[in-house]
């Protein structure tokens, strides 16, 4: 009865795997489930390398399934729409010459290091920013029970910090380093706000926000505007129009159309400091220095993502604790064409 009890978990096991595999890879279901008892029968002669083939097969499944999280995730976003050049990446590194990017937005760039190859023809190969997330512990039952609670629990988790991870690099990015005439940098000029001192942002500022785009020859359509949450606050305290619009849409973060813009909000926004200098990554707002809103020309702006990959150590490996440890690496990246492809809206400050 035991032995018998034993073939048939396993026979539902391999049927239930070889249908997730189909569902992923898109072929008839019934292919799915007859290839996995096939395998599962060959891995009844030979036990050694079981629990290795069985790790790999999950392997596939859980990447297949953080992908498809992570893709579902830019949709409707504020990089939706961006011109994406995923195609065009090649062992996770993109060739600036076949995205059309300006050299210079690159080689003056400080968001963070980006490891460059200039090219005789004047290229640039640009390797992708690599995100990877913290191991998280596993035990034997729940990685190997095809537990769809664990998986999704695990996908999301890992998921939801590299989707933060990486629009926070974007925002960071597509945000100018400092004031220049291709990158303006302009400041808030509403009333004070006297817990902290900032000047508020008005529907005025946008005014002159749409100007400097104006002034920057970027057409005037696809103009997206991502607000700071400080900023997104004041305009809903000053004009009623927004208000009356204001209906955000909690999963991407739009809210509407004003003043010629798409607009979105978003709380990772890089923060600058009262002299007009944007801030390291990491780096959060001292006494007068808050996060900005920025602006951008979606034409002019691009995306690309590569590889994403599962690491994983089997509790085998583990005798201490006897448990299995996952995470992944992810690699994308977001940034201008040009450096005329947007502006920044910083808060003034009164101190």
């Amino acid at each position: 009865m035991k032995t018998a009890f034993k073939t048939i978990s396993a026979l539902l096991f391999n049927i239930i795997t070889g249908v997730i595999l189909a569902t992923l890879l898109g072929v008839p279901l019934i292919a799915g489930a007859i290839f996995m008892v096939c395998v599962g029968t060959v891995m009844s002669f030979t036990p050694a390398s079981a629990g290795a083939l069985r790790a790999g097969v999950y392997t596939e499944i859980w990447t297949g399934e953080l992908v498809k999280g992570l893709r579902e995730f830019l949709t409707g976003s504020w990089l939706d729409g961006v011109s994406d050049q995923s195609s065009i990446v090649d062992n996770d590194t993109i060739h600036l010459i076949d995205v059309g990017v300006d050299p210079d937005v690159i080689i003056n760039n400080t968001t963070y290091p980006i490891p460059l190859q200039a090219l005789d023809d004047k290229d640039i190969a640009i390797k992708l920013d690599k995100f990877t997330t913290k191991v998280t512990p596993i035990t034997d039952d729940e990685l190997y029970a095809i537990s769809y609670d664990k998986m999704q629990r695990v996908k999301e988790s890992h998921g939801n910090a590299i989707n933060d991870a990486k629009f926070r690099k974007a925002a960071h990015a597509l945000c100018a380093q400092k004031h220049t005439d291709k990158t303006p940098v302009l400041k808030t000029t509403g009333e004070v706000d006297g817990d902290t001192g900032r000047l508020r942002l008005t529907v005025k500022d946008l005014v002159s926000l749409k100007a400097a785009l104006d002034r920057l020859g970027v057409p005037v359509t696809d103009r997206r505007l991502v607000l700071c949450p400080d900023h997104c606050n004041d305009l809903l305290l000053a004009d009623q129009s927004f208000r009356e619009q204001f209906n955000i849409d909690r999963n991407t973060g739009k809210i509407g159309n004003l003043g010629g813009f798409e607009i979105y909000t978003y709380g990772g926004n890089p923060y600058y400091s009262t002299s007009g200098e944007k801030k390291g990554l990491e780096d959060k707002g001292e006494a007068g220095e808050f996060q900005c809103s920025f602006a951008f020309y979606t034409k002019r702006v691009f995306k690309a993502t590569g590889s994403t990959k599962m690491y994983f150590s089997e509790a085998s490996t583990d005798p201490e604790y006897q448990r299995n440890k996952v995470n992944f690496t992810h690699r994308f990246i977001a940034m201008p064409k040009k450096a005329d492809a947007g502006a920044v809206m910083m808060s003034g400050y009164q101190g």
